[in-house]
């Protein structure tokens, strides 16, 4: 049952062959199974669990697709009455009054919420390293990295411990666990699903999205989360379409872009490889492959270490030990508490991005780095727009190399920054993007590919990568634990 990807798993649930209990109790004793050698979940709500997919069971009527389907959610995202902690001790002990938005719209179609998974702290990591609470291992080769921010959402949705799973993708991370883990993921246009009630690190970058196994699941998964949301100002008064319904259609007459920059000096040449016989799979199949250009994106990187610590600066302000967060014991003075708290709350990772961040938006620098930094981000944007007047979608690698080994570049934040070369560019332009497996290496780690697409038009990256896994079928390829 637990190797069903969530598509198949929902047929059989209307169709009555399984039942929901069966199908959350299987997850629950593959998390019993294996989670001590991948370290998935942070928490595991049993009971909750059990008790949803029995109502969903008593039903006469299924909800939707994902009614009765288990699935699990970052630690970012709230969960009333369940400990929420963004993977850091400043909020160790935190239990929200109330769901976000994408929680609460995921139990009104039916699933069942498992728990809490693994993630850098405060989504600030590409490793799943920086976690206060745990270190998380890829499935497909346990001493090393699921990627991250989303490493324990990517990691699960691996090891069939659910059938989908939600992260959040500031700067690839969604997309670069899935590529590592071996399963899809999607980040979605920024504004098409709401992030209220979901803990902010930069708020004009942050997106909701789903892990699958397969590119259906992905799509089955968005459909339930997406939409306007009157608790959040920034999410898109945009009409909703049908994300599952051109799925099969195929790419003939689909115009793909190969953009040369984002085949990167110090890129693994087997991933080079694997994405150029990815778009060699999909001119067969009837696309139209032509090399572009996205001139900026030598600045993308550069420009995201400014504005991203700069409003995670801002918005982590607010954890001070009086309003929000850890609060120290014994202090005496308002400065002793809020340096006490501070210090004592967040890891080293989070310190450095809001130095970063505060430095960015200082007094005589603010107009330096952090205005010019949004110029440029204009810049990479119009690169996009033009982009796309002549392509479809652009296909790259989501990662310039495989799982690499956990604790390799711990010591080397630039390094471990450097992971991220190929997705934050689509998050500074708030374009729509998705990671789907398309090969093995030669050590058999999984190479993912990425599709991004125009602003709201998550259907022709979804229909493209389901392109290309029909002709790869990895997802039934099989981890380790």
């Amino acid at each position: 049952m637990i190797t069903q990807s969530l598509s198949e798993l929902s047929a059989a649930l209307a169709k009555r062959e399984l039942s929901a209990v069966e199908a959350t109790q299987a997850c629950l004793d593959q998390i019993a199974a294996t989670d001590d050698k991948v370290g998935a979940f942070l928490r595991v709500d049993a009971r909750g669990a059990l008790d949803a997919a029995k109502a969903s069971d008593a039903r006469s009527t299924r909800l939707g697709p994902l009614d009765g389907v288990p699935v699990a959610l970052k630690d970012m995202i709230l969960t009333a009455g369940v400990e929420t902690t963004a993977g850091s001790q400043m909020l160790s002990g935190f239990v929200p009054p109330h769901d976000a938005t994408v929680t609460a719209r995921l139990k009104a179609a039916g699933a069942v919420i498992l728990g809490k998974t693994n993630l850098d702290e405060f989504a600030m990591g590409s490793s799943t390293e920086s976690s206060a609470l745990k270190k998380t291992h890829n499935p497909y080769a346990l001493d090393r990295t699921p990627g991250g921010s989303s490493g324990g959402s990517a990691a699960a949705v691996a090891a069939r411990q659910c059938f989908g799973s939600l992260g959040t993708d500031t700067g690839g991370s969604i997309r670069q666990p899935a590529a590592l883990c071996n399963v899809v993921g999607l980040k979605p246009t920024w504004g098409r699903v709401s992030r209220s009630g979901v803990v902010a690190f930069a708020s004009s970058l942050d997106q909701v999205g789903p892990f699958g196994r397969t590119v259906r699941d992905a799509a089955l998964l968005l459909q339930g989360i997406a939409g306007r949301d009157p608790h959040d100002a920034t999410s898109a008064d945009v009409a909703v379409p049908d994300f599952t319904a051109a799925l099969e259609s195929g790419v003939q007459g689909l115009k793909v872009g190969l953009p040369r920059e984002y085949f990167v000096e110090g890129m693994d040449p087997e991933i080079a490889a694997a994405i150029r016989e990815s778009a060699k799979t999909l001119e067969a199949a009837g696309a139209q492959v032509k090399e572009i250009s996205l001139p900026h994106t030598r600045h993308a990187l550069a420009v995201y270490y400014v504005i991203a610590p700069a409003e995670a600066s801002s918005n982590l302000a607010r954890y001070d030990g009086v309003r929000f967060g850890h609060r120290t014991e014994g202090a005496k003075q308002l400065l002793e508490l809020y340096q006490r708290s501070r210090a004592e709350g967040f890891g080293p990772e989070v310190k450095r991005r809001i130095m970063l961040g505060t430095f960015a938006l200082s007094a005589g620098y603010h107009d330096a780095y952090y205005v010019k930094a949004q110029r440029v981000r204009t810049l990479i944007r119009r690169d996009f727009e033009e982009a796309f007047r002549d392509v479809d979608v652009i296909l790259s690698a989501a990662s310039p190399t495989c799982a690499w080994p956990l604790g390799e570049k711990l010591d080397d934040p630039l390094a471990m920054y450097l992971m991220d070369v190929l997705t934050l560019p689509c998050n500074l332009a708030g374009l729509p993007g998705l990671s789907v497996p398309t090969a093995k290496s030669s050590k058999g780690l999984p190479i993912g590919a990425q599709f991004l697409g125009r602003p709201f038009d998550e259907v022709t990256i979804l229909r493209a990568a389901r392109a290309l896994e029909r002709e790869r079928d990895l997802c039934t390829w099989s981890p380790n634990p």
